[in-house]
């Protein structure tokens, strides 16, 4: 008779039952379920697949694009363009539309691709017991009680309970962030450990590394942890970035301002003044396209664009335009360790002998390096101790070493592999070392007994055993210790535990190695071969090193004002060890997982800002920790690579992905994926971005100030009940070629000297801050002044009401150009000849618009349609004097601005 329906019992944790529990409780047995009870399962719990989320029709997520008030702005310029038969400017309006929409509909569904990516985690096939037979079955089949069984190379296709193991070590950086394969077994574990902590629990998606093993199925499709994970990234929100909502709130303001003005413009003349309705409307519509900065939206994109460009060079792809700004405001760099900050290599860094300590040099798995012993350099093949570990790190070893190019590859466990490469470091022999032994029997590693034996034979009449394992367990097997230049000596194991908890203090995980010669004729390895029969030659300290270009990375960081938390799956010990190598603040204070479970969220929201390193973490508490730093008003970048780092990477301000080692699903979820899976490039990304931004600002500074002094001239001309200045025609001219050629040399302006020593911005700071405003104000009536000044100059002159235009127009766009060279810096002062140097685009700009107003003042055509008229040399020269007087009064006011600023902050 079939077992019963699963137990509802779900008092203790399946990690803490025994496995003959656990198989009771889903009603299930070791010969696994009959096709009739999996089929009545099937119906029961769907399908063992990740379901896709509900897929929006393209055509409504396209016009979903346009339902923004700066998209209502810029067709309502468009229009107002195109009834003015400015076919050039209605053309780029609506291309910026349509730009923009086909951005937004192409990042839309990103969330779908992560769940996508996920989704392909899952295995394909799986092997599994029904009615007693083994069966290779698609993983959408099975059904919680069924048997599994795993091989190496296999991955995961369900989360298993354990119930039988043999040698079974299981990679799951992916889910967890630990670097190196972890044993399993079927013992039970306290009800509260950790995830990476469960051996008894295999989790889907994960690789099985070494080992066979038999479990009972306890979760399908959206109950496993990486379905947990998935529903966790469907359910987080994405925050808008700083920009979007500034220019949301930006484009309200304007269109409200603009109306206003237009509307009481529009009252104000047909009513009090009862000027002619047909010159006062085109009047006003002048008006409004002189006000509405219709070129900033496209030079804004321009400007994140060529961002993108400058960050690819750098290793930085970014996915999602808005990205490029977020990271120049960023505070906090929510750092994952495994594979960021560290190389996720093995390597080894310390040997123990019983009278002496080695430092073990090198990179990744290359087998060379020094050999340090009390900080001097030492000849490694004629040191009998260090030959004693390397005999025993090759042979007591199934990993191999491939070179491909300048960078070398482990093929099987990355601590074995660092064990190769320690032995060809040790013994000058390259990546296979000692060739001359052959192995003739063998004791697999197994969690039972936690080491590894093997047997060989060389051929002059030699063979010994070398084991390595965990320490606990090769002290317990061994009786002497190798005393160099002593021979061997009784076990102290006082000193071989103080040692081993040095080693683990400072992050480092322990292995044990020791020996045994055996006469020539032993060809077959027993466990009664080892007990107490052992020499311990020493201990093996070994660490996922952190990159060296990561410790530059986080100075430069604290530099610039930016906080660097890491948050991993690994132990706090060796999150410690590795956060103080690479210069992070607080490394004395660690929070894990099991501390952050029982937090509640206040408390939570205070520990985050004092705590700078977060170890044993889930999912769920790298999720909550991101939330809570933005609860601060943060802007917060979160790095990652795993299955485990998607949903913090689509809830961060900021997700970057390593597109090396990073999963799918961290790719998709993510705004920005390093090529290189360099931490460093992080930084490089954030002074790209802080770049970006200041060009942004320099856009918006220039463009805003430039658009208002055009708009006020027409408005002070309605008002005051004169001919207007400039002309509305000669106004949409001066709008057309600065909007499109000065502006956008702003795009491209390089990184400013002492960028990266700025603080971070504020998370609200306002697009138009009260500098800003003031910029506005001062510029607008600054050009007024010398607008009208030279309009009326020349009427006193005698001169024609058309020439005095002319003379008006051509003055306001020479403004405009020395008003670029003083916003090119920002920073620092406009007054210095590496200011006025400029750039090669910022020429070729002026040069196009100095070419533009000479073509329209000087050929008869054009001045036919403009209503110009020739200028005289010497009211040009006039004009440019101006503009010289103008630059230095804004650098004059800029500078006592800034020294007050100073005052006021030292005082």
């Amino acid at each position: 008779m079939q077992s019963p329906e699963p137990s509802a019992d779900h008092g203790v944790p399946l990690h803490a039952l025994p496995p003959e529990a656990a198989l009771e409780r889903f009603g299930a047995s070791a010969a696994g379920l009959s096709e009739a009870e999996a089929a009545r399962r099937r119906s029961l719990h769907g399908a063992n697949r990740l379901p896709g989320a509900p897929k929006q029709k393209p055509v409504l997520r396209f016009l979903k694009q346009f339902n923004n008030v700066l998209i209502y702005v810029l067709i309502g310029s468009a229009v107002v363009t195109a009834a003015l038969q400015h076919w050039v400017d209605t053309g780029v309006i609506l291309a910026v539309v349509l730009i923009n929409a086909v951005i937004g509909f192409v990042q839309e569904g990103r969330a779908e691709d992560a769940m996508a990516a996920i989704r392909d985690m899952l295995a394909p096939q799986a092997m599994v017991l029904r009615d007693g037979q083994r069966q290779s079955l698609d993983v959408a089949a099975l059904v919680p009680g069924d048997i599994v069984c795993v091989e190496p190379g296999a991955r995961v296709p369900a989360d298993l309970r354990l119930i039988e193991a043999h040698a079974l070590r299981l990679q799951e950086a992916a889910l967890t962030g630990e670097s190196v394969p972890v044993e399993k077994g079927i013992a039970p574990v306290g009800a509260g450990s950790a995830l990476g902590d469960r051996s008894p629990m295999l989790y889907s998606g994960t690789l099985v590394a070494a080992g066979t093993g038999r479990g009972v199925v306890v979760a399908t499709g959206l109950s496993t942890q990486i379905g947990q994970i998935s529903g966790m990234l469907s359910r987080v929100e994405t925050v808008r970035t700083p920009l979007l909502n500034q220019m949301d709130r930006f484009a309200r303001w304007l269109t409200a301002v603009i109306l206003l003005v237009a509307v009481a413009l529009l009252a104000y003349g047909a009513l009090v003044r009862q000027l002619p309705f047909a010159d006062l409307f085109m009047a006003i519509v002048g008006l409004s396209v002189a006000a509405i900065p219709e070129g900033l939206p496209a030079v804004l994109t321009i400007t994140l664009a060529v961002g993108v460009r400058t960050m690819a060079r750098r290793n930085a792809i970014v996915r999602q335009l808005p990205a490029i700004e977020t990271l120049g405001s960023v505070s906090v760099i929510c750092s994952d360790k495994t594979g960021t900050l560290t190389l996720n290599a093995m390597k080894v860094v310390n040997l123990v002998a019983c009278d002496r300590v080695y430092d073990i040099g090198g990179d990744g798995y290359a087998p060379e390096g020094a050999i340090r012993r009390e900080g001097i350099d030492i000849r490694a093949p004629e040191d009998p101790v260090l030959q004693d570990f390397a005999l025993a790190a090759a042979l007591c070893n199934d990993a191999s070493l491939h070179q491909h190019g300048p960078t070398w590859h482990v093929e099987g466990d990355p601590m074995e592999g660092a064990l190769m490469a320690l032995a060809g470091k040790i013994s000058e022999e390259g990546p296979a070392p000692y060739r001359r032994w052959g192995r003739t029997d063998a004791i697999p590693f197994d969690a039972a007994h936690r080491y590894m034996a093997t047997l060989h034979h060389d051929h002059e009449g030699h063979a010994a055993i070398h084991v390595k394992g965990a320490p606990e367990a090769v002290l317990a097997l061994c009786r002497t210790q190798g005393a160099p230049g002593a021979g061997d000596q009784p076990l102290d194991s006082a000193y071989w535990h103080e040692m081993i908890e040095t080693l683990a203090a400072e992050g480092q995980r322990v292995l044990a190695v020791a020996r045994r010669e055996v006469p020539p004729d032993r060809t077959v390895l027993n466990t009664s071969d080892l007990e107490g029969e052992l020499t311990l030659i020493g201990l093996v300290g070994l660490i996922d090193p952190p990159r060296p270009e990561a410790i530059a990375a986080v100075t430069e960081c604290r530099i610039a004002g930016i906080r660097v938390k890491m948050i991993t799956g690994d132990h706090a010990a060796t999150a410690r060890a590795i956060a103080r190598q690479i210069g992070l603040q607080n490394v004395d204070r660690v929070l894990t997982g099991a501390e952050l479970q029982v937090m509640e969220d206040a408390a939570l929201s205070r520990a985050v800002i004092e705590t700078d390193i977060f170890a044993r973490t889930s999912p769920a508490h790298k999720l909550r920790l991101v939330t809570a730093l933005q609860s601060h008003g943060l802007t917060v970048a979160m790095t990652g690579d795993g299955v485990n780092d998607a949903p913090a990477l689509k809830r961060a301000d900021a997700g970057i992905a390593m597109g090396q080692g990073g999963s799918e699903a961290a790719k998709e979820a993510a705004a920005v994926v390093l090529a290189d899976d360099n931490f460093a490039s992080i930084v490089a990304a954030v002074r790209e971005g802080r770049t970006v931004y200041d060009n942004i600002k320099k856009v918006i500074s220039w463009t805003l100030p430039t658009s208002t002094g055009e708009a006020m001239t027409v408005v002070v001309a309605l008002f005051a009940g004169m001919s207007l200045p400039i002309t509305p025609v000669q106004i949409l001219w001066v709008n057309l070629i600065t909007a499109g050629t000065l502006g956008l040399a702003l795009a491209f302006e390089p990184t400013e000297p002492g960028t990266m020593r700025q603080p971070p911005r504020p998370r609200r700071e306002p697009l138009l801050s009260g500098t800003l405003v003031w910029h506005i104000a001062l510029v607008s009536m600054l050009f007024l002044a010398v607008v009208f000044g030279m309009y009326f100059l020349a009427i006193a002159r005698g001169d024609s009401i058309a020439y005095a235009q002319t003379l008006a127009m051509n003055t306001m766009v020479i403004l405009e150009i020395f008003h670029l060279f003083f916003i090119r810096n920002i920073h620092g002062t406009s007054l210095t000849l590496r200011a006025a140097r400029g750039t090669p685009i910022i020429w070729a700009c002026v040069l196009t618009v100095t070419l533009a107003q000479v073509a329209i003042t000087y050929i008869p055509a054009l001045r036919a349609i403009f209503g110009t008229e020739p200028l005289s040399l010497g009211d040009g020269m006039l004009a440019v004097a101006v503009g010289v007087v103008f630059l230095v009064a804004l650098e004059v006011e800029k500078q006592m601005r800034l020294r007050w600023r100073r005052t006021r902050g030292g005082a």
